[in-house]
Order: C-alpha cells, then structure tokens, then sequence
C-alpha cells in the first residue's frame, strides 16, 4: 500500500473537502427551506396544490438522484439561457431538490406526532392557522425529527460524491484526478472513505450532543 501521494496532493484533496461540506450545507439549509413548503402545499386546503406537492414528491422519491442531476444539469442552462451557472450551483440545486423531498417527509411526520390538541389551543388563543403552524407547531416537529434531519445531512455528504458526474470539483472528483495521475487504483479510495467516515461520525457525534440538550431542555 502506497500512500505517499497524500502528502503530495494534501492541499488538492483539502479543496475537494471543502466542497463536499458546502455542498451537504447547502442541500440541508435549502433542502429544509423547500421541505418545509412542500409540505405546507401536501396540507393546503386545495387539492390541486396538494397534488402539486405530492406529485414532486413522488417523482424526486421514484428517481434515480443521478437523473435529476443530469435533469438540473441540462434543464437549467436551458431556461437561463445566455447565462454561465456554474457547476457547484447546479450540484447544489439538485442535490437540494432531492433532500427537500424527503425532509418533507420527515417534516409531515414530525408534525404528526403533535398533538393535536396544540393548534387547538392555539387557534382557541386567537392565533390563525399560519402563526400556530410557524411558531408552536413546527418547533416542536423541528424538535421531534431532529435525529431524522441528521441522517438526512449524513446522506448529503455521501449523495455529494455524485455531482463530480457534471464536473463539481468536490472530493470523490478530486480522488479521481489524482488516481489518474498518480496510477493507483485503491489507496486514493481508501483515504476518501476516511475522511468522509471522520466528517460523518463528528457529525454523528455534535448531533448526539445536541439531541441530549434538548432532551435535558425537555426535563426542566
């Protein structure tokens, strides 16, 4: 095994880091943004919304992530035409579009599992369906599915290694570069796998911090 290329390629491979964390933040921040929306459109009162939301559900669920980043990849230069959107733009999008789907799932779930009898109490105070929702109902769902979001950012991190298919120059993109150039096959792998194994389980770990304070939160 010969893995004196990491300290040759340390600051190559560093960048290609970097962009993979941007690119699982940005899916999960406007994933989240999107997921929320979507799943105001699945409860709107009018079922031609709801049909909206539900259809996009099923089509980002009953995809292959591959397809839609070549769907963004070539959709969106179409429709801005004359304008260079860059290739980190377009993985995020996509990669966003997709966790949106299932962070609208998560969403739903978690404002199931709240009492109902919270929006009553808060309709019965004289807040409108809007406000309850906004500020007693969705806190507590965002509370409920935190573990579940977590997973989703975990997944993010691992489903970015695909957008290096349209050229995104973030960390599985750069290992494939320097597998070309230094002519090893699994030493460039194994030190990818390492450090997306360290970004996760950190991850995995201030994640578990944080559910413990707010379970603490929950007992005062």
């Amino acid at each position: 095994m010969n893995f004196s290329f990491v300290t040759q390629y340390s600051d190559f491979i560093v960048v290609g880091t970097e962009y993979t964390i941007i690119l699982a933040i940005l899916a999960v921040v406007f994933g989240t943004i999107i997921g929320v929306a979507l799943t105001l459109l699945r409860r709107c009162k009018f079922i031609a919304v709801r049909v909206i939301g539900n259809a996009y559900i099923e089509f980002i669920r009953g995809t292959p992530l591959l397809a839609q980043i070549y769907i963004i990849y070539i959709g969106v230069p179409i429709l801005l035409a004359g304008h260079d959107i860059p290739d980190l733009a377009v993985g995020a999008i996509a990669l966003s579009l997709n966790s949106a789907a299932y962070i609208s799932e998560t969403i739903r779930s978690g404002i199931e599992a709240v009492s109902k009898g919270q929006m009553e109490a808060a309709r019965s105070l004289g807040m409108n369906e809007r406000t309850a929702m906004f500020d007693i109902i969705l806190p507590q769902a965002f509370k409920n599915i935190l573990p579940a979001l977590g997973n989703q950012f975990i997944g993010s991190i691992k489903d970015s290694s695909i957008v290096s298919v349209i050229g995104v120059a973030e960390l599985m993109y750069k290992i494939t570069i320097v597998r070309g150039n230094t002519a090893l096959g699994l030493e460039p792998i194994l030190v990818a796998s390492f450090i997306y194994l360290m970004i996760t389980f950190t991850l995995s770990r201030a994640l578990g911090v944080l559910e413990r304070k707010l379970r603490a939160s929950d007992t005062r």
